[in-house]
This record gives C-alpha cells, structure tokens and sequence, in this order.
C-alpha cells in the first residue's frame, strides 16, 4: 500500500469511527463496563430489563408505522409486492419475515420477498463488503423489475447501511412506495425514505451488538407490517389464519380446527366443505356460513378480491 492510499484508508476509517460515534444504537455504557464479572442470573435480569423497553420504543412509532402500513396494503391491493432489504442481521430478519409469509398466508413467494447483502450466503455466513455497495442494492432490485405498486422497506438498526440506503433510494427513484426501518433518530435511512421508521431503543447491553434490542426492535415491527397488511388484504377472518397453507399435518390440523372455530361445524361437515374447496380454508368456511357450492364459493371470494366477510355479505344478498 503506497503512503498516499493509505492515508486515504485511514481518513476513511476515521470519518467511520466519527460516524459510528454519534449512533445511538453504537453509544458505550460505562455502567455496564463490568457486566463479565457479575452472576449468570444477575446478567439475565438486566438483559431482561433491558428487553422490555423495547415495545415501548415501538409504541412511541405506532402512528408512523400505521400509516407506512396502509400505504403498503393499498399497493398490494393493486397487485404489487412487499420487499425488505437488509445486510446481516437486519437483512436476515427480512428474509425471515418473508419466508413466513407462504404457509401462514398462502402469499405467493413472489409477494413478499427477503433480499440481503450478499445473497442466501450471507444467511449464515457474513459476505464481506456486501452491506457497503448501494450498487449491489439496485442491480438486485432491477432484477426483480421494480414498479409503482411496488413497496420497499430498508433495514438498519444504524441507519446508515449502504446496501438498505440504496436499495431505499433506487426504489424510490422508480415510483415505489419506500420505507426506512432504523434504532437512530435522523437517520440517513429515514430521510431517503418516504416513511421513516425510526425505533430509537438506545445503546445496547454489549456496545455496538444491534442483534439485541435494535434486532428485537426491528422483528417487532416487521412482524406489524406483514401482518397488518395481510389483515388488510382479507388474508384472515377475525383472528383466524383463514389463508394458511396446509403444507404439513400440523397445519392440516390446524386448518380443520380453524373451520371449526368460525363456523361451529361438527367434523364430518367440516371434512366435507374442505373436499367440496381443494382444502381451501377460507373456502370451506365460505360453504358452510354462506350455504354455497365449492364452485360459487371460489367465484365470490374472486369477485370479493378474497375478503371472507365481503363475500359472506355477498352470498346472504343472492340467498335472500
């Protein structure tokens, strides 16, 4: 390395240091400078104290994150996709989210999609430099030829990631809707993003470590976004999972006790309505309620975009 490259390295690292020392998320707590010398159980009680301001930071976002969360679900509702892109663990968790959204909903794996620096890899293994390139970002969100019905939320506990400020940016450039999920306030995620998520939980128990309360934090609100939209989508019925993929026999359990619990219906009209739907959950609760076919249930629940409850309305104004 020649003088002059490595006086650009250093300045480089510098302002990096500078960066990191002004996060909250990075911030040193002397208090705890001794925490390795105290019991396991004392080690826990703190880290467990620590856990439980973490609802209450999202709390302080609820209304920011209602309203990233009805922009979402109204893109959806006109055919788009939901994409999360994150480096480590702030990526893992998107994909995380993602994954779980199949079998629990019965979305597509195209809906709702998990991107992080540096591919499957990086799932398990850290990829070098990935989180740094705001190219890579881009180049991965053009492969999935981005539109306006399209929304995008970055991941930072920093805030300040280059892959989630890039992938924010592109989408944003292209007309999706953006969201920016980051633990610091003011952060460059948030001001690229046309919804600024920013849960501010404070400095963590092990300095830098934001696989903890930032982690937790960010699992918190994902799980609000994909979950919320589905309920606004007509993915469930009351509390009921009514779109759940019955993929395994857990689920197929699951399925037929979810039929039971909205229509009160003994085993042998449960298994019936289910055969009559392709064991179709929402379908099979469609038949027994509404009174229908297994053919007229699928056309209502087409014609109502798959809300049970509008399709419900529909089959007691054709039997009335």
């Amino acid at each position: 390395m020649t003088p002059t490259s490595a006086n650009t390295a250093d300045n480089s690292y510098g302002e990096l240091r500078a960066q990191l020392a002004t996060l909250t998320t990075e911030a040193f707590r002397p208090e705890l400078s001794d925490i390795d010398q105290l019991p396991t159980a004392e080690i826990a009680r703190i880290m467990n104290g620590e856990d439980r301001s973490v609802p209450e930071a999202v709390a302080a976002r609820l209304p920011q994150i209602a309203a990233a969360i009805d922009a979402t679900a109204e893109r959806m509702a006109r055919g788009g996709r939901l994409i999360y892109a994150g480096a480590g663990t702030a990526g893992r968790l998107g994909v995380l989210d993602a994954s779980e959204c199949p079998p629990t909903f019965n979305t597509d794996p195209t809906q709702v999609i998990g991107l992080i620096a540096g591919g499957p890899t990086a799932m398990v293994t850290a990829v070098e430099g990935a989180e740094d390139s705001k190219k890579l970002a881009a180049a991965e969100l053009d492969d999935l030829a981005i539109t306006p019905n399209d929304t995008v939320v970055g991941i930072s506990a920093s805030g300040r990631t280059p892959y989630a400020i890039g992938a924010v940016e592109h989408a944003r450039g292209l007309g999706a809707l953006t969201i920016g999920l980051s633990c610091n306030a003011g952060s460059a995620l948030g001001a690229a993003a046309e919804h600024a998520l920013e849960v501010v939980v404070g400095p963590e128990l092990l300095t830098g470590s934001t696989r903890l309360k930032a982690g937790t934090a960010q699992k918190l609100v994902l799980n609000m976004i994909s979950t919320i939209t589905m309920i606004r989508l007509g993915k469930t019925y009351g509390n009921l999972m009514v779109d759940v993929r019955a993929s395994n026999e857990k689920l197929r359990a699951r399925s037929r006790r979810i039929v039971a619990l909205a229509t009160g219906a003994q085993d042998t009209e449960i298994e019936a309505a289910l055969a009559a739907t392709d064991g179709e959950v929402k379908n099979a609760i469609l038949v027994l309620l509404g009174s229908v076919d297994g053919p007229t249930a699928a056309a209502l629940l087409d014609e109502a975009r798959g809300h049970l409850r509008v399709a419900l309305q529909a089959a007691a104004a054709r039997s009335a």
